[in-house]
């Protein structure tokens, strides 16, 4: 046997190696993606009851946020006819100032009474 000879021998011995290295590679990888398509179909089977009762929650809050959104936006409706109406009451002048000045003075005389009263005793 020549050096050619030996030199097949080994070409054909580390050749060996390599496809037994790569089979073994490849074997590896499929229990792998095996392994991995597993777990995401039991991780997808626990996960859309999860993503169902997040739904069932979600509306049933959203139920009473309507209704509350429905109440705010009828107590904004009132103070907004309020504030309109105390401004166009203020507005108008004479009348309404000299109520208002007259409320505020009899409130200021009521509590300087009650003070004096508190005094005397």
């Amino acid at each position: 046997m020549g050096p050619g000879g030996i030199a097949t021998i080994i070409a054909a011995c580390s050749l060996l190696v390599i496809a037994t290295a790569i089979s073994y590679a490849v074997i590896r990888v499929g229990r792998f993606i095996d392994e991995a398509k597993l777990s995401l179909k039991t991780m997808t089977d626990e996960t859309a009851p999860l993503i169902e009762e997040v739904h069932t929650t979600v509306t049933l809050v959203n139920g009473p946020l309507h209704s509350l959104n429905r109440v705010t936006k009828n107590i904004e409706d009132i103070s907004n006819k309020v504030s309109d109406t105390t401004s166009s009451f203020m507005d108008k002048g004479g009348p309404a100032l000299k109520v208002a000045g007259a409320l505020l003075s009899a409130a200021q005389m009521s509590k300087g009474r009650s003070k004096k009263k508190k005094k005397a005793e």
